[in-house]
């Protein structure tokens, strides 16, 4: 594979994607950031080492080593709004999540440079995904695409109030067969956490671009608050203070939770 997409591949009906936890910035796209910690702030910080577990399960790893400063894998490739008349960030994002610009004035990414970034990083990572799939549904009459997401607990200008710790997105129900929807919701509800199916955070472009659930592709979305397992104080957060470091100690009770979500993904598409 090329040296930025990382495929590790196991044998079980499950694969694990990984668009955000990259950081890396090649150049020439580096070029007018206004600041290299600004450009990797909205990463979903430790998810790949808090899904580690996930390899002893025999489920596949996708990953992008790319920072969705560069290009949004979870986006529309066209451009389109996936929540229209909520604010978001763009296929090649020009702002934070805070509304921060992340470009020099004029020097937000045009027409060719965005083609570019496509061409070198958004389409093999979806190839990758899509070769993926079509292994080892060749194998199995069924399999789960379990898209791995964290943010910020509190962040104004996406939604009100502190997120619920486990967001489930299904494209409204679309993505996946409502049994996997309901053993995972059961795996992640009880005493401690909050959790919310297809509320502010429905599945991006992955979760609704793979979901073909009349093909024996189901695909959901997890979308977990970061205060489940980073130290982390809601609002606002600086330069020299984010991200804070993993704790797996911190992380335990939400790792146990997350163990049986991917355990009742792996449960359903073994099922009947």
């Amino acid at each position: 594979m090329n040296d930025w997409l990382t495929v590790e591949r196991g044998d079980a009906p499950l694969v694990l994607s990984f668009p955000h936890t990259g950081v890396e910035i090649p150049a020439p796209f580096d070029r007018a950031l206004v600041s290299p910690w600004l450009a990797r702030k909205d990463a979903d910080w430790h998810i790949d080492r808090l899904y580690g577990f996930a390899r002893e399960l025999g489920a596949t790893l996708v990953r992008t080593a790319i920072s969705r400063t560069v290009i949004d894998v979870n986006r529309d490739p066209s451009g389109a709004s996936l929540y229209p008349g909520q604010a978001t960030t763009d296929l090649c994002p020009a702002t934070s999540f805070d509304g921060e610009p992340l470009y020099d004035p004029g020097a937000e990414p045009d027409a060719a440079s965005v083609a570019q970034r496509r061409t070198l990083y958004f389409e093999p990572y979806h190839a990758a995904l899509g070769a993926e799939l079509k292994r080892l549904r060749e194998r199995h009459p069924k399999v789960v695409l379990y898209d791995c997401h964290s943010i910020r607990s509190v962040i104004p200008r996406l939604f009100d109030g502190e997120l619920p710790n486990f967001n489930i997105g299904t494209n409204a129900g679309a993505s996946c067969d409502p049994a996997l929807t309901a053993a995972v919701e059961a795996a992640c509800d009880g005493p401690g956490f909050t959790r919310v199916t297809n509320g502010r955070f429905k599945g991006g472009w992955i979760t609704r671009f793979f979901g073909a659930p009349e093909a024996g592709v189901h695909a959901i979305q997890m979308e977990l608050a970061c205060r489940g397992y980073m130290r982390e104080t809601p609002g606002p957060v600086r330069e020299g203070e984010w991200p804070t470091a993993f704790d797996p100690v911190h992380a335990a009770p939400i790792t146990a939770r997350l163990r049986a979500a991917l355990q009742a993904c792996l449960a359903f598409a073994r099922s009947p």
